[in-house]
């Protein structure tokens, strides 16, 4: 008898059927050079199909959304067609994936944008901190500009055509980035949305941008196969915290829960540092919304057995120990070691270019292309 008996066994996601609870949590990886993704990023998602969902790195709607190297994009036909075989090598072997939807906002820097691309947010506030171009190494993050209703209205509507690309490219589902300090987060968060109209000024109304995205998508691809990802009480993004996320994000769970949203994604950034969720927070976002709940945030194996044994959450996420062990779930199975993945080239290439660190780590046994017995 398995020692991971939640874990380990079949799961659903709405109508869709998952081989375990087992969720591939989104990571950037930086292999995507030009913003579209390659047959080594159709290896990479390949060899990890054994979760039972996989969520892909941050993936931008928009040419103003690229703020980072290397990160790939969905707006174009040649990138639904590489993302394509991407979804492709995951459904040869059993897996189920989504693509998330990130647009960074004013985490960015010009010189990672396409030529007429520029950097956006909801309000003109750079973000602290620096980040890695390939141009110029590190600078600082570019300051951006203020969106006027038509940018917002734009954005939104492109949210929703990458939605459309998504289903042709035959993900299973959209995962709206809505953590970690990107544009989602900053219209939700009062210290980057300093805003007055109808997405700013009270906590109501800046979810309002994040609740339009979600429709849009839902609107492409069906709300059962919406999702979003949310990190109350994250810091990144040059964020600060403050008294009223509890009551914030209770109000925003409940208008997903009202908009049929497929899954909300919660996100704990203590196990890296960060501030916890506090548990009232995740009390009151379970209360309010009653769909599929994802939990990620540093869980063991056993520590996600507990928490789904518990009720605590209905699928539970892994990010850093599947860069190193793309057979995570047989290692989870057979109770075999982790392999450590190398920081170095978590977000860029080794010696011998983009495979190090990426497509080489070795699996227990050989993993294929080919669709698992």
């Amino acid at each position: 008898m398995s020692t991971l008996p939640h874990l380990l066994s079949p799961a659903r996601w709405g109508d869709l059927p998952l081989r375990n609870h087992v969720v591939m949590a989104p990571m950037t990886r930086s292999r995507a050079p030009g913003g579209v993704p390659n047959a080594l990023m159709a290896t990479y998602y390949g060899q990890r199909a054994g979760a039972g969902l996989i969520v892909t790195e941050g993936t931008s709607p928009s040419p103003n959304g690229l703020g980072y190297a290397r990160i790939p994009g969905l707006f174009t036909e040649a990138q639904a067609e590489g993302w394509r075989a991407v979804t492709d090598a995951a459904h040869a072997r059993g897996g189920r994936i989504v693509v998330q939807l990130m647009h960074t906002g004013r985490i960015a820097h010009r010189d990672n944008l396409p030529e007429g691309a520029e950097v956006l947010a909801p309000s003109a506030i750079r973000a602290g901190g620096q980040m890695w171009t390939d141009t110029q190494g590190m600078q600082p993050h570019t300051a951006p500009r203020e969106m006027t209703g038509a940018d917002v209205a734009a954005i939104l509507a492109e949210f929703g055509a990458a939605a459309r690309l998504a289903r042709q490219a035959g993900f299973d589902g959209v995962e709206v980035h809505g953590a970690n300090g990107y544009l989602v987060e900053q219209f939700l968060h009062p210290s980057a949305n300093r805003r007055t109209d109808a997405y700013g000024g009270t906590h109501e109304r800046r979810a309002r941008f994040a609740l339009d995205a979600v429709a849009a998508v839902a609107a492409e691809i069906g709300a059962a196969r919406t999702g979003i990802r949310l990190s109350p009480h994250g810091l990144n993004g040059d964020l600060s915290a403050y008294d009223a996320a509890g009551a914030a994000y209770a109000f925003l769970a409940r208008e997903l829960q009202a908009l049929g949203t497929g899954y909300l994604h919660l996100v704990d950034h203590s196990a890296m540092g960060g501030a916890a969720v506090p548990p009232e927070t995740v009390d009151g976002i379970r209360e309010g919304f009653t769909g599929t709940l994802i939990r990620t945030g540093g869980f063991t194996a056993a520590a996600a057995e507990a928490l789904l044994a518990d009720g605590g959450a209905d699928l539970v996420g892994f990010g850093r120990p599947f860069l190193a062990n793309p057979d995570l779930v047989e290692r989870f199975a057979t109770g075999a070691p982790l392999a450590t993945a190398d920081p170095a080239t978590f977000y860029a290439p080794g010696p011998n270019g983009f495979a190090d660190g990426y497509t080489d780590y070795p699996a227990l046994t050989s993993v294929t292309d080919g669709p698992e017995a």
